[in-house]
Parts: structure tokens; C-alpha cells; sequence
């Protein structure tokens, strides 16, 4: 049974995700936020499995309340839900530890499958959205003073093999298990096997967070 938290600041959008998320045999709906802050507190009483997380709402946002639910430790993932397919403040939600962002048009299907994958570790995110949302978010990394973002050494490429290397790297490009495994003529299973170790290697919570790192030790360049 997965459980889910939902936050949002409009009741009756509250409403339709409890309607159809409890219509589930698999889901369970432990609770309901209307703000940041009471979804922080809501997260820490019940230990949902996901939290259906809102970004703009009064008060703290659903970007501080995404990074303080992740950085408490907990086991809970976080699946934003945002009004535009490239909101300003989405790319955000990158650096706050979300495991996957869905649009609010999103078929029902697509909401549901979207939970049962972030609950089970995966990240959701279609390769071209994480793209878009990655070439936003690196134009707010900093730079160096000759206008070129700077390249730090990440002690985490260190423990990768070259092999995890180049598969993080395609990765960050967002390349799917299935071409991974056709293009650099590989069983998908092995596939599996070499991200799972990449996440435990460099401490990244699911994929969306292995981008994040190809990019800010550029293995992986803006578009």
C-alpha cells in the first residue's frame, strides 16, 4: 500500500486527488496540506510514501517545504505537481531533492503511474522535460568571473567506473534503460544493474537527482 500526502493550496484540487487516488486498491491518502509549512509538519506526523506537493502556495512554497521534507532524512519522496510545463520556479525543485515533476493536466493514469514509480525509487520526469527544466536550472549555476560556469571536481565521479561513468552521462542526456542498453549494446538488465549502482555510489536519491549531478560536474552541457 502506498501512501500518499497531498499538498495544495486550492481545496477543491485537494479533493480530486484524494477522489482518485482513493478509488486505488494500492493508495491510501494519510493526509492533506493547504500550505508549506502544515505539509512539512503533516510529512513528519504520518511518513507518507510520496507527497503530492504543490509549488505555489502561500506562505512557504512547495520548493522549501520539498527541501526540508527531504532533508529530514525521512524515506519520503517527493512528486511535484506544477500548473506550466516549464515553471519558473520548477527547476528549483531539481536542487530541493523532488523525485519527479507531472503537469496538473496530466491524464489520470499518468498522476497515478506517476506516484507508483516515485514510490518505488524511480524518477518522473520525460527525458525532454528534464531537459528543458536542466538547461533552465544550469543558467542559475554561477560563474566564474570570465563568464564561463566553473567546473569543480566531484569527489563522487571518483568511485564510478568508466563504464558508470559513460552511462551516467547519457543519463544526464536522457537517454532512457531501453536506448542505454540498444546504443552501447548492453541487456537492459545490466542496464539496471549499473544505474543502481551509480545512485548508491554517488548518494543520488533516484534518477532525477543523477542528472542533476552530470550536470553540475559537467559530464552533460546545456542544449
Amino acid at each position: 500500500m502506498t501512501t500518499v500526502l497531498i499538498v495544495d493550496d486550492q481545496p477543491m484540487q485537494r479533493f480530486g486527488f484524494r477522489m482518485l487516488l482513493e478509488s486505488q486498491d494500492d493508495m491510501t491518502v494519510v493526509g492533506e496540506a493547504g500550505n508549506g509549512t502544515d505539509a512539512v509538519r503533516a510529512a513528519g506526523e504520518h511518513r507518507p510514501d510520496v507527497v503530492l506537493m504543490d509549488i505555489r502556495m502561500p506562505g512557504l512554497d512547495g520548493i522549501e517545504a520539498t527541501r526540508r521534507i527531504v532533508a529530514s532524512g525521512a524515506r519520503t519522496r517527493v512528486l511535484i505537481v506544477t500548473t506550466f510545463d516549464l515553471d519558473e520556479y520548477a527547476y528549483k525543485g531539481l536542487r530541493a531533492g523532488a523525485s519527479g515533476f507531472l503537469i496538473k493536466d496530466a491524464l489520470p493514469e499518468e498522476l497515478l503511474s506517476g506516484i507508483r514509480a516515485v514510490a518505488a525509487g524511480d524518477a518522473v520526469v520525460a527525458p525532454s522535460l528534464t531537459r528543458r527544466l536542466l538547461d533552465t536550472y544550469v543558467q542559475h549555476l554561477p560563474e566564474t568571473g570570465d563568464g564561463v560556469k566553473p567546473t569543480a571536481p566531484d569527489e563522487r565521479l571518483a568511485r564510478l567506473t568508466e563504464r558508470e561513468r559513460e552511462i551516467l552521462t547519457v543519463i544526464g542526456q536522457g537517454w532512457t534503460n531501453t536506448e542505454i542498453a540498444t546504443r552501447l549494446h548492453l541487456a537492459e538488465s545490466t542496464v539496471k544493474t549499473h544505474v543502481g549502482r551509480i545512485l548508491a555510489k554517488t548518494g543520488a536519491r533516484d534518477r532525477v537527482q543523477a542528472v542533476i549531478l552530470a550536470y553540475d560536474s559537467r559530464l552533460v552541457n546545456p542544449s
